[in-house]
């Protein structure tokens, strides 16, 4: 199937993104996200707050061993996750339904910079405070009876549009 050995994903060139996870509650999306960050070399992914870290077999369960591929950090408080990141060179998004938010079949993406997406609690979503740090939002446009969407598979729509969307510019 060619696949990478861990030691050849480690090596890979990685797409220039960072998913946070801010205060993700359940342990399979993490998981799921882990998977899906693997599967797109990803360059990392931040565990925030409230967010489960590995090693945990509720997050194995969904991540499939992804949880040992793809690089995490955690910290105890978003907002340093996105000042570090900031401080970096990184541009912030947070994918949230908001005023003034970017619908996502229009974003443009500089291949040039790096990027980091905030993805947000189950329920409350991201948190506005860390909203209002962001460089701005990312909203996926919903068309049916139900305005949001599971944490895992918007990191999955997030992730392959960004990956197109730096492929592409």
């Amino acid at each position: 199937m060619n696949r990478l050995t861990v030691e050849e994903f480690k090596e890979e060139k990685k797409t220039p993104l960072i998913v946070v996870l801010d205060n993700v509650r359940s342990l399979h999306n993490v998981g799921s996200v882990f998977r899906t960050a693997d599967a797109f070399l990803v360059e990392a992914v931040y565990l925030c707050g409230i967010t489960c870290t590995p090693p945990h077999a509720e997050i194995h369960k969904t991540a499939l061993g992804a949880e040992n591929t793809v690089t995490w950090k955690h910290y105890q408080d978003t907002h340093q996750a996105v000042a570090d990141l900031k401080a970096q060179g990184y541009t912030v998004f947070a994918i949230e339904q908001a005023a003034g938010s970017t619908l996502l079949p229009d974003l443009q993406l500089d291949k040039s910079k790096k990027y980091a997406v905030i993805l947000g609690n189950e329920v409350k979503g991201v948190q506005q405070t860390v909203v209002d740090a962001c460089d701005g939002c990312i909203e996926i446009p919903q068309f049916g009876t139900k305005h949001s969407l599971n944490v895992s598979v918007t990191g999955g729509i997030i992730i392959w549009e960004f990956l197109k969307a730096i492929q592409n510019s």
